[in-house]
């Protein structure tokens, strides 16, 4: 039961982490149409940044501040570079970011190394929590993903940026004839959407390996949170990722890992026929 119980904590953990990515990809998806297959080495990027700046400076809280900006700012060059010519068309994008998913992994590959990497837990120590000792950095990760989801919501809606952000997203031609600034709005987007990964790879590089592939894994976790969450539905989405990974913690328990992940398949599936437009429906306002 013991183990039950840890598994779950540490799904919940993960899913909160998974919902801050996904949300990044979410966004991209809905106000760009860019289906975004580099989302996951974004989240890469910030795990192997995580590791730079605390090899340089030895203080990982330094890194963890630095991270996201430093993703803001790589996200806003990869959208003037790679996203804007391409822009609006889907199909295209596939290809476009697939191809830069595989530059961005070959040159972290040829920088940091093909050899996985780990960082230690910057809060060591453990606290009993429903009859297990439980991680205390575990909890901080998933209060800093909390607080940075709630921080993205609140940006969303109390923000003349933010509301032009979902002003473009619902009625992108009376926003623009409204004189709503599109390639700042587009801009902002995409590079919030990396921010965001790298983040959530900052956080989560103390509980996992440093790796220039661990993006692989969490890629298509993103986008079933999305699909089952709803495409364009931003609280549905962090539901759907939160489900997912405490479902696939549980699993874990008791079944092999690579069963877990097909549950989560099962489950994706059973949605798209129930529910085409996923549990929580389609976009929101």
């Amino acid at each position: 039961m013991d183990l039950v119980v840890a598994l779950a904590f540490n799904g919940l953990v993960w899913g909160l982490i998974i919902a801050l990515i996904a949300l990044g990809l979410s966004i991209i998806f809905g106000l760009l149409d860019i289906i975004n297959l580099a989302h996951g080495d974004f989240f890469m990027v910030g795990t192997v940044l995580t590791w730079f700046v605390l090899e340089a400076t030895g203080n990982y809280w330094l890194a963890f501040l630095i991270v996201p900006l430093l993703g803001f700012g790589l996200g806003a060059l990869v959208e003037r570079a790679v996203i804007q010519p391409i822009r609006g068309t889907a199909a295209l994008s596939i290809v476009a970011t697939f191809g830069l998913s595989i530059i961005i992994q070959e040159v972290v590959r040829a920088g940091f190394g093909a050899a996985p990497k780990r960082i230690l837990p910057p809060i060591e120590g453990t606290i009993p929590l429903f009859g297990i000792e439980y991680d205390i950095y575990r909890l901080f990760a998933a209060g800093a993903a909390i607080l940075a989801i709630a921080g993205f919501f609140l940006f969303l809606h109390g923000t003349k940026l933010g509301t032009w952000m979902r002003a473009v997203r619902f009625d992108r031609d009376t926003a623009l004839a409204m004189g709503v600034p599109a390639r700042t709005v587009y801009m902002v987007t995409f590079a919030l959407g990396f921010a965001m990964a790298a983040l959530g790879g900052a956080v989560a590089a103390p509980i996992t390996t440093v790796d220039f592939q661990t993006g692989v894994d969490v890629l298509p976790f993103c986008f079933m949170a999305v699909i089952i969450g709803g495409l364009g539905n931003l609280q549905g989405t962090v539901a759907a990722a939160v489900l997912l990974a405490v479902t696939e913690g549980i699993v874990t328990s008791f079944a092999d890992p690579t069963i877990a992940r097909i549950s989560s398949l099962c489950l994706m599936s059973a949605v798209l026929i129930a529910r085409p437009h996923g549990i929580f429906g389609g976009a929101t306002r």
